[in-house]
């Protein structure tokens, strides 16, 4: 393959983008294999090598795939399936939702066929998934597990034509987290229903579906027994006007309940006059249904006749679309340079909606300024954070100094009774008071869907919770009167529970390449509440809990993830070390078995 695709160039409009993926011929080679699977019903899935690349294909129709009818938009929870790793999980609690027919077959396909063995045999190959209608969406599902699997780093790419909407917000943000949005590119006719479809109720589209999908399997060359009582003419009028009714509804933000499902990854859009693509998922769900509206002088029947021819014909737009991208070319080259409205109005020419489209139009300009804002916000908090690094530094020294004296920061501060205390206390402020400005601008969706996944700002963010989060345990002991625990609900900062959660979820990314063993302990705790544990353990009055404790520190010895400073005369936890050793050594069993005894009795730290 000569153009590296899974590392495309960078374009400053969409139509850029589409000029690339259509002249390079990958999509024309996706579809002619989607097309040779179409015409052998015993497979469930199909390679096919080409040059360089093995396509992936799944077969375009399986009636019962599009029945779903236990769930309102055929939803269901992907966790109730172990094919998936936990990690595929979105930033809050809410359940990560996949549509139930697309997810059956390719869990069919799992188990009734080689297909995992196939995949293991082409570790090293550069990899496109492709499917076609429902296809696409069990082509996505199965690029996921592939990624999941085989691993994070794997060279796969997914591609699909007409694929319904196949999971929701959650999904989305997963994916997003894994910065694996770019491997998925999704080419939408027009008119094609299909795309549409799954933003209505599964009831609204049920008996049209009868009638539509022997026709479509007819159209891909397989056979088919139509058992619907619809005719073809009113299968169409009556699922166009079903879905057009809810695009309607999410296009202008009307209030009422919506479809869970949401567009993950590049959508292409294509007309006769060319193409261009979108990542912006609300902007794709307004496209999806300003694209395919009715235009001055075509009646809607006719309308929707396109709406079900579509789904099938795209080699005859793929090739349209070549041709129609070079006629164009010159014109956007002219352009290229030229205002952000401008490369709005070439991409709403390009799909075949027209620049005159005023909801179309401020969708993609709204999404466009959205984008735009985040980076700059981006840039304004890499500036905080140059200027945060002096606080840093105040926080280093502090600790190198109570080191230096043989008493720990964390218990120096707690004590709180020279004046550099006061001032680190100024540092420990203004560091939490920038923290919470990230977390809630994260949360607020105002900074870059990967923007969590940052290595900068999780080093970053770790780093300043190991450090700082110690400080804040310790001034919470020194002025809470009610004595509560720094871990019970509601006290410890919210922006460590984030920083925290933002670190375990990257790390889960690292599946299989194993963590660094360390020969010295860790400079900082990496666990940041180990003082709030200890300070649990002090209080409790019952042996299990002390025991508990016990293992934990033994744990973090282990992994050599406990700071040295811990051990230090007069830290705290030595103090509580000499009063539960001294009651655990009444039992004789116990000097034996505890390995943190033989730990603490030979000073193995030093």
């Amino acid at each position: 393959m000569d153009v590296d695709l899974l590392n495309p160039p960078k374009f400053s409009v969409g139509q850029e983008l589409a000029n690339f993926l259509a002249t390079c011929e990958i999509l024309l080679k996706a579809w002619k294999a989607i097309c040779s699977i179409s015409k052998n019903r015993e497979d469930s899935f199909l390679l096919i090598k080409d040059e360089d690349v093995v396509y992936v294909i799944f077969p375009s129709f399986h009636n019962e795939d599009f029945i779903a009818s236990d769930s309102k938009y055929g939803e269901c929870n992907i966790k109730n399936q172990k094919i998936f790793s936990a990690g595929l999980k979105g930033n809050d609690d809410k359940p990560a939702l996949v549509h139930k027919g697309a997810l059956n077959r390719f869990l069919h396909i799992l188990e009734n066929s080689d297909f995992k063995a196939k995949m293991q045999d082409l570790k090293e190959q550069n990899i496109i998934f492709v499917g076609h209608s429902i296809g696409g969406a069990v082509a996505a599902l199965a690029t996921i597990w592939f990624l999941e699997k085989r691993l994070r780093n794997s060279n796969s790419f997914c591609i699909t034509f007409g694929a319904p909407l196949f999971g929701n917000a959650t999904i989305q943000e997963a994916i997003g987290r894994e910065d694996w949005l770019g491997r998925f590119c999704h080419v939408v006719c027009k008119y094609d229903i299909v795309p549409r479809m799954y933003l209505a109720p599964y009831e609204s589209i049920a008996k049209p579906l009868d009638a539509i999908v022997p026709h479509w399997r007819s159209k891909m060359g397989i056979d088919c027994v139509d058992v619907s009582h619809l005719s073809m003419s009113e299968a169409c009028m009556t699922i166009l006007n079903n879905v057009l009714k809810c695009t309607s509804t999410v296009a202008n933000n009307y209030p009422g309940v919506r479809s869970p499902y949401v567009p993950i990854g590049t959508y292409m859009f294509c007309s006769t006059r060319g193409a261009a693509c979108f990542e912006d998922s609300e902007a794709v769900l307004k496209l999806l249904h300003f694209s395919m509206q009715c235009q001055e002088g075509i009646p809607f029947d006719q309308i929707a006749g396109t709406c079900i021819s579509e789904h099938t014909d795209y080699g005859c737009m793929l090739e349209g679309i070549d041709e129609a991208l070079l006629n164009a070319r010159q014109f956007a080259n002219f352009v290229s340079n030229s205002s952000f409205e401008i490369g709005i109005a070439l991409e709403l020419e390009a799909i075949g909606v027209g620049a005159q489209d005023n909801h179309a139009f401020f969708a993609l300009k709204k999404a466009g300024e959205a984008k735009n804002e985040q980076e700059m916000n981006t840039e304004k908090l890499n500036v905080k954070l140059s200027k945060n690094q002096s606080h840093m530094a105040e926080l280093e020294w502090y600790k190198t100094r109570c080191k230096d004296s043989n008493t720990g920061y964390y218990d120096a501060f707690k004590q709180h009774d020279q004046k550099k205390d006061f001032h680190v206390n100024l540092a420990r402020t203004n560091l939490g008071d920038f923290w919470d400005e990230i977390v809630e601008m994260e949360e607020k969706h105002v900074l870059p869907s990967d923007f969590r996944t940052r290595n900068k700002w999780i080093n970053a963010g770790t780093t300043y919770r190991r450090l700082g989060e110690p400080l804040d345990i310790a001034y919470h002991c020194r002025t809470d009167k009610g004595n509560k625990s720094f871990l019970s609900d509601g006290v410890r900062p919210h922006r460590h529970i984030v920083l925290e959660k933002w670190m375990i979820e990257k790390e889960q990314t690292r599946t299989g390449r194993g963590k660094r063993g360390r020969t010295n302990f860790a400079s900082l705790s990496e666990d940041s509440v180990f003082w709030a544990r200890l300070e649990e353990a002090c209080k409790a009055s019952v042996r299990p809990q002390q025991e508990e404790f016990e293992a934990y520190v033994w744990t973090m010895i282990t992994n050599k993830s406990i700071s040295v400073e811990v051990f230090l005369e007069q830290s705290s936890f030595m103090k509580w070390w000499q009063q539960y050793s001294q009651i655990q050594l009444q039992s004789p069993q116990w000097r034996s078995s505890s390995p943190l005894f033989n730990f603490m009795a030979n000073q193995s730290w030093n």
